[in-house]
């Protein structure tokens, strides 16, 4: 860990108190002139640090962005996340992988400030701006088949709607299999990818992407996303990021724990809006009509087409017929 990163933890855990540069130096074994110019390092990054004489370095308690210690502050005692944070990367889902493959154990935490090339589901991209989003993967080794990576991706979808509405009070849906709505528009999409192993037909590991529209960005979404992408927040909000991260982290590890159980079902189930209603699956460059009837415990959506036969989806395109 470098001298910024080591300063930062140590202003962090100071909960907004002074800490002179003398103590500064002393616990990280390093200069006055060292730590003088970390904390220069950290205000050129956003960090909003006072330095005043005879008190020494307070970070103000107002701000918004993410760190390890940040987030662990409101994470439970004894939770397994080992969180590395990342200022700009391509994409934490990437970063996550690469960890994996190295043998980064499950509970690896990749957070970004800004992606570059933010991954949606189906080879589309996730718009990730500088310090408005929780863009954030998780390395997983689960004892799982491949066609039940659903589940994953559905407890990361109840985790992350039950997280916002405890943090913000705001109302949350599901639009099947991977994105929370609210007010009509969408605030997370998740991405669940990994490595299997041929022979067993399991998990290697696996790799939870989420994303999170927090407040919205200074210049608007894209023109192609700006009829459905939405906010959590006003751009003048409290900071809330980091607790939000901490819960959406939490509340997720808990089902995970419990994954055989499918407990989360029903409230995925409840949250999820496209049951019951007339929905447009995209198949092959073609559109077509059905119905959304029903959801099986594995998550595969039971759909009903104009002839009244019925399909299981594990996967696909699907859009209300509205759209």
């Amino acid at each position: 860990m470098t001298t910024k990163s080591r300063t930062l933890r140590l202003l962090e855990e100071s909960q907004g108190d002074y800490v002179s540069g003398v103590k500064l130096a002393s616990a990280l074994g390093v200069s006055r002139n060292a730590v003088w110019k970390a904390v220069n390092a950290l205000r050129e990054e956003g960090y909003d640090i006072a330095a005043t004489t005879n008190k020494g370095y307070r970070l103000s308690q107002d701000s918004d962005l993410l760190s390890p210690v940040s987030i662990g502050r409101f994470l439970p005692a004894g939770h397994p996340f080992d969180i590395v944070l990342r200022k700009r990367v391509t994409s934490t889902n990437t970063e996550a992988q690469q960890l994996a493959l190295l043998g980064a154990p499950e509970g690896t935490v990749v957070v970004a400030e800004e992606q570059t090339a933010g991954k949606g589901r189906r080879g589309k991209s996730f718009f990730s701006p500088a310090s408005t989003g929780i863009y954030l993967s998780i390395v997983l080794r689960p004892l799982l088949q491949a066609n039940a990576s659903a589940c994953l991706t559905a407890a990361a979808a109840v985790a992350c709607a039950q997280a916002i509405e405890a943090v913000t009070g705001r109302k949350t849906a599901i639009k099947w299999i991977n994105d929370i709505f609210c007010d009509g528009r969408k605030v997370v999409g998740i991405l669940t990818e990994g490595a299997l192993s041929v022979e067993s037909g399991r998990f290697e590991y696996a790799v939870l992407g989420i994303g999170i529209n927090v407040k919205p960005p200074s210049a608007g979404f894209p023109s192609e996303m700006a009829d459905v992408a939405g906010a959590l927040c006003p751009v003048n909000a409290d900071p809330l990021r980091s607790k939000l991260a901490a819960e959406v982290l939490a509340r997720f590890w808990g089902l995970y724990e419990n994954l055989d159980s499918r407990s989360f079902y029903s409230d995925y189930r409840d949250r999820c809006f496209l049951l019951d209603q007339p929905i447009v699956i995209t198949r092959r460059g073609q559109r077509i009509r059905a119905r959304a009837v029903d959801l099986t415990e594995d998550f595969q959506l039971v759909i009903e087409l104009p002839d009244k036969t019925r399909e299981n989806l594990q996967y696909g395109e699907v859009s209300t017929a509205r759209a």
